[in-house]
């Protein structure tokens, strides 16, 4: 049996890794080379981790594997008559069963101004375009004469109050209070400005609403303002407009406020609800045969009630079932699977040094030891044990020496958001 597996990430990776060495020919499609672990993107964006600290070569997770092979390419189309995938570049993929994890990307809500001058944190080189930004606005800051200018250079807004953008904006705080005053002798940290902007009425919402308002009151007392029940209406390389009337002097904009579902060409029958594509309990698409959707691409409830959240946990318990269904097919098994469902085994975030929140079931952390079960969480499901290595290495020598080595600027074309 033929399968393909369209995407790289950690549902089309838990797939992969689950018919390795079994009886099918798997051929994993992506258009990088490496699978993200993008849990901890934003700490390549404050100077803390490089890129290639989490990232890890798929070819060397699959090098001793006998049946999975991958392949480097962009899906533009699946043609189900034929049963092929058609690669952007004219290449086609047979398959007997196809597995779509093609997970999500930035979503501007249809704002092409947002999209132009914000900068996402989805995907590695946004990360590192953003440390690069960050940094440069710092530079060019030192060489500021007016005030307001000044300013403008050190003002950050981040979009966005779930997990992302609330740990970016706490580690952006804890690089600006290492770095200004001692590499940057010019500037005080009370010069600087952090504004989280988050269009509920609280931070956090995916977790319970304690854990919440301790995330807001944390971010506050480390100096971050937050704007709550307030959105962006408009942006420019200059300023932000708040729904409340507000601008803000900023050369800096940081969208965190949401993902949209990314898939190639299918029957339209297929669409889901919100832009998510429709699939049945066992994780099936409804409308053709032998074509299974997992991840954030995927309107999957699992057992829940409602859509899945767009997290890497059930993505990855998504593709060990989808694989344990091909095996049974391609095996001949006749036995009648139960239903995929969702176990959650919790939700954290980091909010800073010695500070996360973490729920898992009925069980609630905050502080120090949520912050130290999110630590040991992440390192564990990090791929590789030099990725491993290295990041402990990283976490601790920032840890104890309050230092961030990886404070170099590197910029392969110029950014328009700095010139």
């Amino acid at each position: 049996m033929r399968v393909v597996i369209v995407g790289g990430g950690f549902g089309g990776l838990a797939c992969a890794r689950a018919l390795d060495g079994k009886p099918v020919d798997v051929r994993l499609i992506d258009q990088n080379t490496y699978h993200l672990f993008t849990p901890l993107l934003y700490q390549v964006a404050t100077a803390l981790l490089n890129p290639s600290d989490i990232a890890y070569p798929l070819r060397k997770v699959f090098r001793r594997s006998r049946n999975v092979r991958f392949l480097q390419g962009v899906v533009s189309e699946v043609d189900m008559d034929r049963r092929v995938v058609l690669l952007r570049d004219g290449m086609e993929v047979p398959f007997d069963r196809l597995v779509l994890a093609t997970g999500s990307t930035n979503d501007y809500f249809g704002n092409q101004d947002l999209a132009r001058h914000t900068i996402g944190m989805k995907r590695l080189d946004e990360a590192l375009r953003l440390r690069n930004h960050v940094l440069a606005c710092l530079e060019r800051a030192t060489q500021a004469t007016d005030p307001q200018e000044l300013q403008a250079w050190l003002t950050f807004v981040v979009v966005g109050g779930g997990p992302t953008g609330v740990e970016y904006a706490g580690a952006l705080r804890e690089l600006l209070r290492l770095v200004l005053g001692r590499d940057y002798p010019e500037l005080r940290l009370d010069q600087s400005r952090i504004v989280l902007v988050e269009g509920l009425d609280r931070l956090l919402s995916q977790f319970r609403k304690p854990l919440g308002e301790y995330a807001r009151r944390t971010l506050v007392e480390r100096g971050i303002e937050t704007r709550l029940s307030t959105l962006v209406q408009a942006a420019d390389d200059r300023a932000v407009t708040l729904s409340t009337g507000e601008s803000i002097a900023t050369r800096t904009v940081v969208w965190a406020a949401g993902v949209r579902p990314v898939h190639p060409e299918l029957d339209p029958t297929a669409a889901g609800r919100r832009g998510r594509i429709d699939v049945d309990e066992r994780l099936r698409l409804r409308s053709l045969d032998g074509v299974f959707a997992i991840g954030d691409t995927a309107a999957a409830e699992g057992g829940t009630g409602a859509d899945l959240p767009m997290l890497s946990p059930p993505a990855m318990q998504a593709g060990r079932y989808v694989a344990s269904v091909i095996l049974d097919e391609a095996r001949g098994r006749r036995r009648k699977r139960k239903p995929f469902r969702y176990l959650d085994k919790g939700t954290m975030a980091t909010i800073g040094r010695n500070s996360a929140v973490a729920q898992v079931g009925r069980l609630r952390l905050r502080g120090f030891v949520g912050w130290a079960a999110w630590l040991t969480v992440h390192l564990y499901y990090l791929i590789g044990f030099r990725n491993r290595a290295v990041v402990l290495f990283s976490w601790s020598w920032n840890y104890l020496r309050k230092d961030r080595a990886i404070r170099i600027i590197i910029r392969s074309q110029e950014d328009p958001l700095i010139e």
